[in-house]
């Protein structure tokens, strides 16, 4: 039985080389094409919307920094709580505390007078942020929203502890 071998002229480039030079030059082709500016509106209302994000945080950061300041017995219970919703405000490219106020840090919220009510306003602050926040999910590019729904459970699970500790 005899052996063959095939052998490829050496005066040309192999058939990968081929395919692959020509995947590169479409995809560059495609890349490059007509730009209609929709991909900038699009960065600009996802920026805008985690601004958004990021501005709902700091206001629920100045939430429990008020009720915190308001009924310390609850400190305790809260820090934990608040503690997330700093990281939330980071993540969302906000900046979670600020040594003096600023004019674009949320305004102090008034603070219902006994616990209870101050427990379940926050509880309120926090469901109407995870409601918000899930309902932006179908504007949101895959990055944003996995982060908005992840935030989005935090906080509604923020409301169920707020509740259950009232």
């Amino acid at each position: 039985m005899a052996l063959t071998t095939t052998t490829r002229a050496g005066n040309g480039p192999r058939r990968r080389t081929l395919l692959a030079g020509g995947a590169a030059a479409l995809l560059v082709t495609g890349c490059s094409g007509g730009h209609d500016g929709k991909a900038d509106e699009r960065a600009r209302a996802e920026e805008r919307l985690r601004a958004r994000a990021g501005r709902d945080s700091a206001t629920l950061l100045a939430a429990y920094d008020a009720t915190i300041a308001a009924h310390a017995g609850l400190a305790g219970r809260l820090r934990p709580l608040r503690a997330e919703v700093a990281r939330h405000a980071e993540a969302f490219g906000s900046s979670p505390a600020s040594p003096s106020p600023s004019p674009s840090a949320p305004p102090s919220p008034s603070v219902p007078g006994d616990g209870k009510s101050a427990l379940a306003a926050l509880a309120d602050a926090e469901r109407r942020t995870a409601d918000d926040r899930a309902a932006a999910l179908g504007s949101a590019s895959p990055e944003l929203a996995r982060l908005l729904a992840s935030v989005a459970a935090a906080g509604a699970a923020h409301a169920y502890l707020l509740g259950v500790a009232a």
